[in-house]
């Protein structure tokens, strides 16, 4: 029998606030020491009153509208109760029945097509703290840093069918967030987790099969090889009798290459959801709502096709560039300065991305004054400063942002030399140190040039203008 799978995502995405979702410590805790951030508010201190960071709220419709939803004017708060150590009011503040964004749609594109994954609703709601097992001390220590953290759940309908079709539709919930800056969705820092509710049934059939969920997926290439090994395990179990599926919770072991049950799955009715008697209802106003569309970016499709049709970018080029805001924003300020967009996708491209992959950063990790960069080609494309010490400088500027590209040039001596005389110089004390090179390019070998030439900048520390410099040193050559 043919079977087809069907799959639904619970993202949680932690929002790019500086503060927590109902008090005013701090929602950057990674990295820092356990139970840092914390306040008596968001560690469930009894009489300590919620109050609604408004950027969450901000951030909330931003995202809904990012993934074509529609916005709730009036947005509420409840509480969904559950115990656990890392909760410590016994509930979490979510939202179950006025999200702030509901009915949305969600564009990807795999190897069969594009297709089309419906958004059933984006809530807010506050994150949990965070258990830290030591297997030593063989103890659980909870770290409330997390606790109240502001988070976003979107909720897919049960659209997607593939692994393939899974790693399209977080990428593009990833990069559509990013545009937004919203949040960081970094999967690695837990700033971006998945639930997995996944089922398979007769191919053609309407009925759902028995569904199961896997929690707190913090990597894609994981929920691939999970989501794989899912599919497996239930055909097995329908085919050959090997287990009885139930509805349950289960956890991915990465390392083993297994899923193991948890607990059975909890139903709504489980979690005693009702509106939280502290939070008033928020209501959107037409002058919040409107300023928020406003400030909605561009989104990356049709930043690419305005670098290609405007700029007149290749296609390869502005999909590289539009892969993140970031890249996006430094090649825009680096075209502004220097007038050519070649030129500034180029350094984009080829030394920039290069950097950050060498320094294992993400391109959204980005941090370079982007008209500096300008400056900087406009320094090599001037005949000022040699690319390779221009590389050197654009280094420099990666590590401290106020670095002025000509003085620091000046500085460290990467001018370019007009001194012809002292070029004539070096090129004669080159060619005097090794006759053999000169006789093997006189004798026909093309390579024995690009030697001496190399020799020849290194010398002048490529404070040279290369045709310049070959030019002279075909001439010399040819008068020995």
């Amino acid at each position: 029998m043919r079977y087809e799978t069907v799959i639904g995502l619970e993202v949680h995405v932690e929002l790019a606030t500086k503060s927590k979702i109902f008090c005013s410590c701090s929602a950057h805790s990674y990295g820092a020491e356990p139970n840092e951030h914390v306040c008596p508010a968001c560690c469930g201190m009894p009489g300590m009153l919620p109050i609604v960071n408004k950027r969450v709220v901000d951030y909330g419709m931003k995202a809904g509208l990012m993934l074509n939803c529609d916005i709730n004017r009036t947005t509420t708060f409840d509480k969904k109760s559950y115990y656990y150590p890392d909760l410590p009011a016994a509930y979490q503040t979510t939202q179950w029945f006025a999200p702030v964004a509901v009915n949305g749609l969600v564009e990807i594109e795999t190897s069969k097509g594009k297709k089309g994954i419906r958004i059933k609703q984006i809530h807010m709601e506050e994150d949990a703290g965070k258990l830290v097992h030591d297997i030593r001390e063989d103890t659980t220590h909870v770290d409330f840093n997390r606790t109240s953290v502001p988070l976003i759940e979107i909720v897919s309908q049960p659209d997607l069918s593939s692994a393939e079709e899974v790693e399209a539709y977080l990428e593009r919930l990833k990069t559509l967030l990013r545009y937004a800056k919203v949040a960081e969705c970094e999967m690695a820092h837990g700033t971006m987790r998945c639930d997995v509710n996944l089922s398979i049934r007769p191919e053609g059939s309407s009925k759902l099969g028995v569904r199961t969920e896997m929690k707190n997926m913090n990597s894609i290439e994981a929920i691939k090889r999970a989501i794989e090994y899912e599919i497996a395990r239930h055909i097995d179990a329908l085919e050959n009798g090997t287990e009885v599926l139930v509805q349950e919770t289960r956890r991915w072991d990465d390392i083993k290459g297994k899923s193991f049950s948890m607990r059975t799955k909890e139903t709504a009715g489980d979690y005693r959801y009702f509106p939280d008697p502290n939070v008033m209802p928020v209501v959107i106003d037409d002058a919040w709502f409107e300023s928020i569309k406003a400030s909605l970016p561009e989104f990356p499709e049709v930043k690419r096709e305005r670098y290609i049709t405007e700029y007149g970018l290749g296609e390869y080029d502005a999909e590289q560039i539009t892969k993140s805001i970031a890249l996006c924003e430094c090649f825009e300020d680096a075209f502004a300065v220097c007038k050519s967009a070649k030129d500034a996708a180029n350094w984009m491209i080829s030394e920039v991305m290069s950097i950050l992959n060498a320094r294992k950063m993400t391109y959204d990790m980005l941090d370079l004054d982007g008209k500096k960069l300008g400056e900087l080609i406009l320094l090599v494309s001037d005949g000022k400063v040699g690319r390779a010490n221009a590389k050197k400088i654009l280094g420099a500027m990666f590590e401290d942002r106020d670095i002025e590209p000509a003085a620091y040039a000046e500085a460290n001596g990467y001018v370019m030399s007009s001194d012809m005389g002292k070029v004539e110089e070096v090129v004669k004390a080159v060619l005097a140190s090794d006759t053999k090179a000169v006789a093997d390019y006189k004798g026909g070998k093309e390579k024995a040039l690009m030697a001496l030439f190399g020799r020849c900048m290194k010398e002048l520390r490529g404070n040279c203008d290369p045709q310049a410099l070959k030019t002279i040193l075909v001439e010399t050559i040819a008068k020995l």
